[in-house]
């Protein structure tokens, strides 16, 4: 079983940088499902139903997302998906939409795809990643279990990822916009990476326009989130998954630059 799994996609500029890449990573890899981070799909904060069909239409299956996703939260039934999840650990109540998991099928296997959203730097109160997917794998153990876990540590991210490297098969950090080197196969059998990177402009700042970030940082002033534009890269990782054992038997990172739509 093949999976591909990208980074945040940013903006339109995000999203024509997957369709360009998309041909070429179908022929190479020849993925059985493919997820996509999608917090940032709407002009870099949020997504909407009109940008979610847009990524639909050219392959991605099933998407992920985090504490971007409720900026845009004026469309009730972009909920009611059977594609979109929000981090499981919110708070569970009916001011809080959507769910933290979907249970799909690939090539007749049942995969659990879970988010969570980490707690260092982050700044909603939600409950502990580490406590909620611990509750989760003890429903679902020995099963095909795939966690985007959106979060700012590194620390936090690996921590989580040595704790459940037996109980899951892949874990898929995101969320700072910055592809790690660190992808591996953990002892344990899961496949990880701290941060998948992203899908969006190449040359601002994680996504946005370079000369809000940097006036901000000279004057502590709010900026506006202006998506920049090309050249863009496109990022994300590439496992297979043994269903036997439902474990990662490999890992590889996937990068490319986009110079122009």
């Amino acid at each position: 079983m093949k999976i591909i799994f990208l980074g945040d996609i940013v903006g339109k500029v995000g999203r024509q940088a997957v369709l360009k890449v998309w041909p070429k990573l179908k022929k190479k890899y020849a993925p059985d499902a493919v997820i996509a981070n999608a917090e940032n799909l709407a002009h870099g904060d949020g997504a909407t139903i009109k940008t979610l069909d847009e990524m639909r239409e050219i392959g991605i299956d099933y998407f992920t997302s985090g504490n971007h996703i409720f900026k845009k939260n004026k469309e009730p039934e972009m909920w009611q998906r059977d594609d979109l999840i929000r981090p499981l650990n919110y708070p569970v109540r009916d001011e809080v939409p959507g769910k933290g998991f979907l249970k799909v099928k690939i090539l007749g296997e049942r995969v659990w795809l879970v988010n969570l959203q980490g707690l260092v730097y982050m700044s909603e109160y939600l409950r502990s990643p580490f406590e909620v997917l611990d509750d989760f794998v003890g429903e679902h153990s020995g099963e095909i279990i795939l966690v985007d876990f959106h979060a700012e540590a590194t620390s936090e991210k690996v921590a989580l990822g040595l704790a459940f490297e037996e109980k899951v098969t892949a874990i898929f950090g995101t969320h700072t916009h910055i592809q790690t080197a660190d992808e591996r196969i953990l002892t344990g059998g899961a496949g990880y990476i701290s941060d998948t990177g992203m899908c969006g402009p190449r040359n601002g700042v994680i996504g946005i326009e370079k000369d809000e970030i940097i006036r901000h940082f000279h004057t502590g002033l709010k900026f506006k989130n202006e998506p920049a534009d090309f050249p863009a890269q496109v990022a994300g990782v590439v496992i297979e998954i043994d269903p036997a054992t439902k474990k990662t038997r490999k890992i590889k990172r996937i990068f490319e630059v986009v110079k122009n739509p």
